[in-house]
């Protein structure tokens, strides 16, 4: 992919040179080429705003996340401060309603961080809700087909390249510098990340295919362990499961797209960076908090400490 700002400096050399041969007879193309750079460059603000795709973009090391299960804007806050890149605001699994999901939001990105939003099913109106709310980008769980996908880009752009519906006053607040409501329009299509979670047989037969439609093939470990019958116990990942992690991540560098991985924990974590994945969920705060608590209460009690995280 090449750089925003690598693009701008081609275009800007290009109009130069076409303005040294003959403007009386090409002055078209060069204002053409003047409104397509001005679009570039309002682009790249909203792009730059979005700290995740800035990170994808500068490619300096796997992106690391966190997973907000428990609803309240002080927890998204306390996530978002602790160094990473985004958070996930998890309306799937988590106890997160549409309304805990319009406080987190803006509590994210408040502190300079990317709120992702993980819907709880990949019906149209939940991804126009999550964009709405301000969410750099969204997750879709269990895509199944190229066909889902593609309705799931559809549902999340605006036209012409898709049939999002304009109109929310939030979303811009979540972006600084705030683009206008024109800005927004204009730019989210580019500005904004849309992810699907490869843990079905069916998505991994079609990874693929799959792939090159998204910003993100984000790999759910347990549902697709589950699924291609080697699920994960006790920690234990099959070969085969490894095996289905690897094509994944594989599809989606040969796409020229980023693969992401949700682990269990700071060692997990640490593994799947080494491994080459580009976005790294590392820990839970259910998870974390339960694990914290734990162990800090063994060790009052001077008993051996549970170890890392909770229970996943």
């Amino acid at each position: 992919m090449t750089p925003p700002n690598l693009a701008i400096r081609s275009l800007r050399q290009s109009i130069l040179q076409v303005s040294r041969l003959r403007p009386a007879q090409l002055s078209h193309n060069i204002t053409r080429q003047k409104q397509l750079l001005s679009t570039m460059e309002s682009t790249t603000k909203m792009i730059g705003a979005n700290r995740l795709k800035q990170a994808f973009i500068d490619n300096k090391g796997p992106s690391m996340g966190l997973w907000q299960m428990l609803p309240g804007a002080n927890i998204s806050r306390i996530l978002a401060r602790s160094g990473v890149d985004w958070v996930m605001v998890d309306c799937e699994h988590g106890n997160i309603d549409d309304a805990a999901m319009h406080e987190a939001v803006p509590a994210i990105a408040a502190l300079g961080v990317s709120p992702i939003v993980r819907i709880p099913d990949l019906q149209g109106w939940m991804i126009k809700r999550a964009l709405d709310s301000g969410a750099h980008g969204i997750l879709v769980p269990l895509i199944r087909t190229v066909e889902e996908t593609k309705q799931v880009v559809t549902a999340a752009k605006f036209p012409p390249q898709g049939r999002r519906g304009f109109g929310s006053p939030f979303a811009m607040q979540n972006f600084e510098p705030m683009p206008t409501f024109t800005e927004y329009l204009q730019q989210a299509n580019e500005g904004t990340l849309v992810m699907v979670q490869i843990e079905t047989k069916e998505a991994l037969d079609a990874v693929e295919e799959i792939a090159p439609l998204v910003d993100v093939v984000f790999i759910g470990p347990f549902d697709l362990g589950n699924n291609i019958g080697h699920p994960i116990i006790n920690g234990k990942i099959d070969p085969e499961l490894h095996e289905a992690m690897n094509r994944i991540l594989k599809a989606a560098e040969a796409a020229g797209k980023n693969c992401g991985i949700f682990c269990s924990g700071s060692a997990h974590a640490k593994a799947c960076a080494d491994m080459g994945f580009h976005m790294i969920s590392v820990a839970t705060d259910m998870t974390g908090l339960q694990g914290f608590m734990a162990n800090e209460i063994a060790t009052a009690k001077g008993v051996s400490k549970l170890g890392e995280g909770g229970s996943y």
